[in-house]
């Protein structure tokens, strides 16, 4: 799929559309508020996916075969997550698009000192993931994300649909209600793959220098950035 058609909305129009949607489709299934995404927005619309696993790609396609999945390959993934793309796009019916930062890990480093990722955080997450992602996403006037309200207090409160204003597009979270269990039972149902790190002990999966295993009782958030006091990469704030 290409993302070179011309833009459908102006940003008011996309707005309004966001915020029509947020409303009517709150208690809708997943795959028909994709369905809804992919008839509003056709090849400019695409999914985000971190290759935690591919439940949103797998949903996506059903409701737009052929769909733009964008990754952000940030060069501190564990080979687990890029065996989990490359897996995804030689067996899903998905475009995977991958997207890498402006330098490479060891242009950064001798631009900012090694391990950056431990001294400033939020920095690297911004040169690594935010900015790659404002840049990926310029030709799409909607993107999903496999958001899910039980992940995390900060991601108790996630629209199903809303109006990304940053980034001036529709941000549509079709799993948002979706608990654990949801998930689980549709990767059975449909076999969809995930990382096999979720079989490891790690319940959310991110860049290698910063995510660990969780312990029991800590929410699926809890591993990454362990000890910083961050939760968040900045894509979604």
């Amino acid at each position: 799929m290409t993302t070179t058609s011309t833009p459908r909305h102006t940003a008011e129009e996309l707005q309004r559309l966001a915020e029509q949607a947020g409303r009517d489709l709150e208690e809708a299934s997943a795959l028909d508020v994709l369905r809804w995404a992919a008839e509003t927005f056709g090849p400019r619309f695409c999914v985000t996916s971190s290759m935690e696993d591919a439940v949103v790609a797998h949903l996506a396609s059903r409701a737009l075969p052929g769909v733009d999945v964008v990754f952000l390959d940030t060069g501190y993934h564990f080979p687990e997550t890029i065996g989990t793309r490359d897996a995804v796009a030689a067996v899903m019916d998905v475009n995977v698009i991958t997207l890498t930062p402006r330098q490479t890990v060891a242009e950064q480093d001798a631009e900012y000192g090694p391990k950056l990722h431990d001294r400033d955080p939020d920095l690297c997450c911004a040169l690594r993931k935010v900015a790659p992602l404002e840049q990926g996403l310029r030709d799409y006037d909607a993107w999903a994300t496999g958001l899910r309200r039980d992940e995390s207090p900060t991601r108790a409160n996630t629209p199903v649909v809303s109006w990304d204003a940053k980034r001036r597009k529709v941000k549509i979270a079709p799993i948002a209600r979706w608990t654990q269990a949801d998930v689980e039972a549709y990767v059975a149902e449909h076999g969809v793959l995930t990382n096999p790190l979720l079989m490891d002990g790690y319940a959310s999966v991110g860049c290698a220098p910063c995510t660990r295993r969780v312990l029991e009782g800590e929410d699926a958030r809890s591993g990454r950035w362990a000890g910083l006091g961050k939760t968040e990469c900045g894509i979604h704030l």
